[in-house]
């Protein structure tokens, strides 16, 4: 284990301290974790009696752009539809065979609310295939997935798609409550005096636009701002946040180059070229992510352009169906989904702490512990974030104080944990994320010989989710 875990900081830079300290801190963060880490793994299977096995058949995703470029003449649905095709042409399942599709989406385009339906319908599905669209903040394909599982475990369905889609090129921008209030007085007006007495009231500041932003309605805090708190109050450096995205950036860059990320479907961009990359991954150096401002909390915060998730475009599709579904019809799948829970806490000192929250209660839902998971795949909206996260499962104080637990899970292991890059680097498109987290656990789980990945995310509102994720017997 030591080993891998030096290969796997090999490249970073060399004053990457908090990597090596970080590292060593996840080997020993417990007696119990340790022993258990070098004893045989159990080869159990998470199957229960009398549920349904649900299983990850393929998923796929379109290339995830920054926001502004090849995707931004298009809509939601658009990149909905692209992942939806993608995942067609993969699997060449048969569009009648799929009962029911469902989408996650954050800033929902008004023309087209349900996306999963008009996405549907464009990539040729039946006008007979229900679909429907869920919302959940980051992790809205999470929930999308979850309620495929769900619906295949009550026996409702065999086959799901599911995913997510965010276009944040293109966001709704609305007129001013004054001036919405008075179109829709003047619209149910019946005569032109009654008209022009509205009109008449219209002042300047009711043209001034409202402009949507990333922030928590219930705190107006934006969720950077929210980032940049939460690191200071877990005592994460600027230099840590610097060097955990340069590491992010490193990894994905590598995953990309030899081949890793398998789950990107090039796209034809209608009046463009062929997308075939996300083009989010630029590692840098220390030298220059140490010359940005700060973002947020100005001027004294620490959180970055660098160090945090920009704004994407992207959509993923994934194919859910029970296993004897599956097998009937020859797929071989790549994993099955286990257990899984979602959870909430504070939206304001604890807004983006969701992992912390949701790791333990999944595991000991399954009866595992740290030391058995294979592969870990969390969700990075931000360098402060995750590593307030590792920090907080790794102390016992925070657990015993928060979570009404006598200890703590434990941080996971640096050598195990978002090698192939996260959405630092490979970009975070609000609803999509989910199921680029699901998949790449599948596809790490089978490249590197391990059994169980978890998937953990945090969300706006104070909410998170985590899945356990196991390997289809080879």
């Amino acid at each position: 284990m030591t080993s891998m875990l030096s290969h796997a900081v090999r490249n970073l830079p060399a004053s990457s301290a908090w990597a090596a300290r970080l590292s060593a801190r996840s080997l020993s963060c417990s007696p119990q974790l340790q022993a258990a880490a070098v004893q045989p793994k159990s080869k159990k299977t998470l199957a229960k009696s009398g549920v349904k096995n649900i299983v990850v058949v393929e998923g796929v995703r379109i290339p995830f752009l920054q926001s502004g470029t090849s995707y931004a003449d298009l809509m939601p649905h658009d990149l909905a539809r692209a992942a939806l095709q993608g995942l067609l042409n993969r699997t060449s399942v048969p569009r009648d065979v799929v009962d029911y599709i469902v989408y996650g989406t954050v800033i929902q385009e008004v023309k087209t609310s349900n996306v999963a339906r008009e996405a549907a319908l464009g990539a040729g599905f039946s006008d007979k295939t229900p679909a429907h669209t869920v919302t959940m903040a980051c992790i809205s394909s999470n929930q999308a997935m979850t309620t495929g599982v769900g619906m295949i475990a009550a026996g409702q369905c065999d086959v799901v798609v599911a995913g997510g889609v965010e276009l944040m090129s293109d966001v709704p921008i609305r007129h001013s409550r004054k001036m919405r209030k008075t179109m829709l007085t003047l619209n149910r007006a019946k005569t032109l005096g009654q008209k022009l007495a509205l009109i008449s009231k219209i002042r300047p500041d009711y043209f001034a636009p409202e402009l949507p932003a990333v922030a928590e309605f219930s705190t107006s805090e934006t969720m950077g701002h929210s980032a940049d708190r939460l690191a200071a109050a877990f005592a994460v450096s600027r230099l840590e946040q610097d060097e955990y995205a340069l590491r992010s950036h490193t990894l994905a860059k590598r995953a990309q180059d030899g081949g890793l990320l398998q789950d990107v479907v090039p796209f034809k961009v209608p009046g463009k070229d062929t997308v075939s990359k996300d083009n989010g991954i630029r590692p840098s150096s220390l030298e220059q992510m140490g010359k940005l401002k700060p973002a947020f909390v100005k001027p004294f915060g620490t959180v970055t352009a660098a160090n945090s998730s920009f704004l994407t475009d992207g959509a993923s599709a994934i194919l859910l169906m029970s296993e004897e579904k599956a097998l009937a019809m020859g797929y071989k799948p790549k994993a099955y989904l286990r257990d899984f829970v979602y959870v909430s806490q504070d939206p304001k000192d604890q807004l983006l702490l969701g992992p912390t929250y949701a790791t333990p209660k999944v595991l000991e839902k399954a009866g595992l512990t740290m030391a058995d998971i294979d592969v870990f795949e969390f969700h990075e909206a931000f360098a402060g974030q995750i590593l307030a996260n590792l920090k907080a499962m790794d102390s016992d104080w925070f657990a015993q104080n928060y979570m009404g637990r006598k200890s703590k899970v434990g941080a996971p292991p640096l050598e195990k944990f978002n090698t192939w890059g996260g959405s630092l680097s490979l970009g975070h498109p609000f609803g999509a994320t989910g199921v680029r987290l699901v998949i790449t656990a599948a596809h790490r789980l089978k490249k590197e010989g391990g059994q169980y990945g978890l998937v953990a995310a945090c969300a706006a509102g104070g909410q998170g989710h985590a899945m356990l994720v196991e390997l289809y017997p080879q």
